[in-house]
């Protein structure tokens, strides 16, 4: 592995939160300039111009970016350290209790892939694993050890691109990318909830807050995500684009019902609900106001703003839309 080719792949446990999330990333920065975050907990760092400064392996600058992580973002983390990103990143979701795991070369690689589960590596799909126990293929050694015309009948044309990162073989470089500015709403009940009514009750409260929340902020989305929590701990999470950046309530509300429809719950269990605005930006910088023939989507837009003067005077229960007034939780 040489210093140019070093990827780390940095991992935050599941309960870190936002704030963290974000200093960690500054850490990260300090290390490397080149870092690219992967929402909402992980970031890949091109290492090797901190292995040249520090004159030590990979395997030691993680460990310090471990340490450093702790100290100054308070986030404990996992890292995974190998030359492609694929395999990084299914490193450091196997870093035992030292929290670092360094592969330095093609066989360590191999060592460590060919025992895992088809559905362990980082980019598998469930499906592709479901087809690949189907024929028999169990561990990611066994497909790795096809020809890639046997993968590709079973997969058909991701056959190509499993194979290889079952191999270890992922040509993607990191790319430094800063952080999309994000805002996030939530809501918690307190028993598991299964009333359809209450649900999208909650959902409702939540895109209005989000939306009040821009709107004074100033800023506008680029697309929504909706996260849920049920019963057993488990999250399911879906994100849609806006067709433009906004930040009226009834636009992000479209999408919203869109995200809802498309995970189609039946009889679900859940326990908590978080819905993102990300892609913000200034709502100045955006595409202008654009000329509607809606009279009644106008009028609905004028009257944003009086809303929110009322709310921020007198609290959110002035004035909320009736289908919020079922109290959820």
């Amino acid at each position: 592995m040489t210093a140019r080719s070093v990827i780390m792949h940095v991992r935050c446990r599941p309960d870190a939160g936002a704030e963290t999330y974000h200093r960690l990333l500054k850490v990260l920065g300090a290390v490397s300039p080149v870092v690219r975050p992967l929402p909402p907990g992980a970031a890949l760092v091109q290492a090797g111009g901190a292995l040249r400064l520090h004159r030590t392996d990979a395997g030691a600058v993680a460990e310090r970016v471990r340490v450093r992580a702790l100290l100054y973002a308070g986030a404990d983390v996992r890292i995974g350290v190998v030359d492609t990103w694929a395999t990084a990143a299914t490193a450091s979701a196997h870093t035992g209790e030292s929290g670092v795991l360094w592969l330095p070369d093609e066989h360590a690689v191999r060592q460590f892939l060919a025992p895992l589960g088809v559905e362990e590596p980082h980019g598998v799909g469930r499906r592709s694993a479901q087809e690949l126990r189907r024929y028999g293929l169990h561990a990611i050694g066994a497909p790795a050890a096809q020809p890639e015309s046997v993968v590709c009948r079973l997969l058909g044309r991701q056959g190509g691109v499993q194979l290889r990162g079952a191999r270890g073989i992922d040509p993607r470089a990191v790319v430094a990318r800063r952080l999309p500015e994000i805002s996030s709403v939530s809501h918690g009940f307190d028993r598991d909830m299964l009333d359809p009514v209450l649900l999208r009750a909650a959902l409702l409260d939540l895109v209005v807050s989000l939306a009040e929340r821009l709107r004074a902020r100033d800023q506008v989305a680029g697309g929504l995500s909706l996260s849920v929590r049920h019963a057993g701990g488990g999250t399911v999470e879906k994100t849609r684009r806006l067709p433009a950046a906004s930040h009226h309530t009834d636009e992000l509300r479209t999408v919203l019902w869109q995200i809802w429809d498309a995970l189609a719950f039946q009889r679900a269990r859940i326990r908590a609900l978080t819905l993102t605005a990300e892609d913000l930006a200034s709502a100045d910088s955006g595409p202008g106001t654009q000329l509607s023939l809606d009279p009644a989507r106008e009028a609905r837009h004028r009257v944003e703003p009086v809303l929110d003067r009322i709310n921020a005077k007198f609290g959110r229960a002035g004035v909320r839309s009736a289908g919020a007034y079922r109290r959820a939780g």
